[in-house]
């Protein structure tokens, strides 16, 4: 009979465990779910600047047509993109492109003083803060999931439920890391 209780009692603590593992997993899927919900909303608030910057730049920029072309193809493709990988990616060079962009104002005096142009480059600094915050929630509970995906005994809970690790947004190399060159001797 005690024999019996035993059993009993150390299934129920390993049915609680499993219980517990799975829904810390279930939490922290859900976790990396609403980060990367975070990243897409500053990241069509970033899309929908987008061609209003381009529009206002264009007007000035003509010996800089290709890189304003650049971008909206860059956008075109972020929005087209069918998975967060891909997407992740796109909005690394757009991001890229567009730190380009503001840069180059600076040898446009008359776009630099332009009110429109202002306003869109406050607007795209506020958000380009607020999609470094998201991102960086977003990583963290990757981090997180990808813990407990890995960590024993939480990682035997995660195959017998399907749980998988989630992919960090970051830059793919090093040359996506560093500030862009921007060389006006060339033209």
């Amino acid at each position: 009979m005690i024999t019996l209780l035993v059993l009993l009692g150390a299934a129920l603590l390993l049915g609680l465990l499993v219980m517990a593992l799975y829904n810390s997993l279930v939490r922290s899927a859900n976790m990396v779910q609403e980060g990367l919900s975070g990243v897409d909303v500053q990241l069509t608030r970033r899309a929908e600047l987008i061609p209003n910057l381009v529009q206002t730049v264009k007007g000035y920029m003509t010996h800089e047509r290709e890189l304003v072309e650049q971008i909206a193809a860059l956008h075109a493709r972020s929005m087209a993109a069918q998975d967060t990988g891909e997407r992740l990616q796109a909005e690394g060079l757009l991001g890229q492109a567009l730190g380009k962009v503001l840069a180059l104002a600076e040898a446009y005096p008359d776009l630099k003083a332009s009110a429109n142009f202002t306003q869109l480059q406050s607007a795209l600094a506020e958000i380009e803060s607020e999609l470094q915050m998201a991102r960086r929630y977003y990583n963290g509970a990757v981090r997180n999931l990808n813990i407990a995906v890995d960590s024993f005994p939480s990682n035997i809970v995660a195959r017998m439920f399907g749980f998988g690790k989630a992919e960090f947004f970051e830059a793919e190399n090093d040359s996506k890391r560093q500030v862009p060159v921007v060389d006006f001797a060339s033209k």
